[in-house]
């Protein structure tokens, strides 16, 4: 939900070193920023829309692995 993803982005702005650079409204669009930005640090949702968070971060280390072996 917006609202909640803007609360955890406010919280997570206000810390130092912290700097978020995506959010997401589905786990399709969450892969997909992931694999542009590469961020250390994913927070996902497990009952995102079209595709859960579990489904996303299985999908990020499976390219990880990709990009690793090349």
């Amino acid at each position: 939900h917006g609202i909640v993803r803007s609360g955890i982005r406010l919280l997570l702005e206000q810390q130092r070193g912290i700097d978020v650079v995506a959010e997401a409204e589905d786990g399709q669009q969450a892969l997909e920023l992931a694999l542009e930005h590469r961020p250390d640090i994913c927070v996902l949702d497990v009952s995102m829309p079209k595709l859960t968070g579990l489904q996303v971060a299985h999908e990020i280390h499976q390219q990880a692995d990709r990009k690793a072996h090349v």
